[in-house]
């Protein structure tokens, strides 16, 4: 290993992509600095995301004012600041694109969450914001539903790009797998060039640790301590197995053939929410080759600053993995009813974030028609 922690996270085959994105950012050259020296190759975005960013940002203002002179609708003015922003990072990151043949340089925006439990209003709202950004580069964001899964299909099938988000459990990310190779079997039928479309499936690691560790808590016995702060990363190994396991299948021996893309494993929620954990963890815990490691600011300045990336963390985890989800079975935690739990909280927050974009966006396009 090297001096550079982030230089040795990409040679042992990690994307490392930003889980940021405002307009100040992009303007400031920020992201020169991040590529250059910390190797970030894409970034992720979402609601939250974009609600932090209008509040804090006097960027928007123009854009805003000339928004509100026009008399753009609430969610018009939303749709076009956001593609806009993405629009902008996707020419960034062009560069990463074309080296890497499109698996980097990608930047992700999010379907409205108020369309989570809508299969056709999903479909629709990818292809128009793949429409508006109009970049190859671009991942639409598709949240892991069961409604979303033949949204994610039909969006392939159109030779869109696709981001998979909030994933929490291995049966869910099984259904995401057999989406994207429906979806690619689709757009072989409908004549689209496999070998541009690409896709990531997010699986959220972080928020299972703050959910069981809470559990463990309040149990308080010195079995259910033990097992604090290792769920998360057991729970992401086996979703990487899961990965080994479909993409060596016949059925995707037949698509790659005709040049078709794997759906990399993408971890999401890698900030450490326990400050008791290393603020690494999630990221040193779970290298293996061909994965995207997207994280928020301070946990790549932290990898960055003291990472210790010690080769592939993942393979070889998957018995010790599984007995660690066993153990916890056996106090009486329910893998089911937590990821189940995990899944409706997460699109509880992306909606509620997006109602404070709404509002901080209406609030600016009231103060600028004045």
């Amino acid at each position: 290993m090297t001096s550079n922690p982030t230089a040795d996270l990409s040679s042992a085959g990690v994307s490392i992509w930003l889980d940021d994105l405002s307009r100040e950012r992009i303007n400031s050259g920020a992201f020169k600095r991040l590529i250059e020296e910390l190797n970030v190759v894409g970034v992720t975005t979402n609601p939250s995301i974009f609600a932090a960013a209008l509040k804090q940002g006097e960027s928007y203002a123009s854009q805003v004012g000339a928004l509100a002179q026009a008399g753009a609708t609430l969610d018009q003015a939303v749709f076009d600041i956001t593609t806009h922003d993405v629009a902008q990072a996707c020419d960034i990151f062009a560069e990463a694109a074309k080296r890497t043949g499109g698996f980097d340089g990608r930047v992700s925006i999010e379907v409205d969450p108020r369309l989570a439990r809508d299969t056709k209003g999903t479909i629709e709202e990818a292809k128009r914001l793949h429409a508006k950004v109009q970049r190859t580069n671009v991942l639409i964001k598709i949240p892991a539903t069961v409604e979303g899964l033949e949204a994610i299909s039909e969006t392939i099938a159109a030779g869109i790009s696709v981001n998979v988000t909030l994933i929490f459990s291995l049966e869910r990310y099984r259904e995401v797998i057999n989406a994207y190779l429906v979806g690619l079997e689709k757009a072989k039928e409908n004549g689209h060039d496999l070998s541009k479309i690409h896709s990531v499936a997010s699986f959220f690691v972080s928020r299972v640790d703050a959910e069981i560790d809470g559990r463990l808590d309040a149990l308080g016995t010195p079995e259910a301590k033990a097992l604090k702060g290792k769920a998360g990363l057991a729970n992401a190994r086996l979703a990487y197995q899961v990965y080994e396991e479909q993409f060596a299948t016949e059925r995707w021996q037949v698509l790659a053939g005709a040049g078709a893309n794997p759906q990399r494993p993408l971890w999401a929620s890698t900030g450490v929410k326990d400050p008791s954990l290393p603020d690494t963890l999630y990221v040193t815990g779970l290298v293996a080759q061909g994965v995207v490691n997207t994280m928020p600011e301070k946990t790549l300045e932290a990898t960055a600053d003291h990472g210790v990336i010690e080769g592939d963390t993942v393979t070889g985890t998957y018995e010790e993995s599984n007995t660690i989800l066993n153990d916890l079975d056996g106090l009486g935690i329910s893998y089911k009813e937590v990821v189940e739990q995990l899944e409706t909280e997460g699109l509880d927050k992306f909606v509620t974030s997006w109602s404070e974009l709404l509002e901080t966006v209406q609030t600016a396009l009231d103060t600028e028609g004045r």
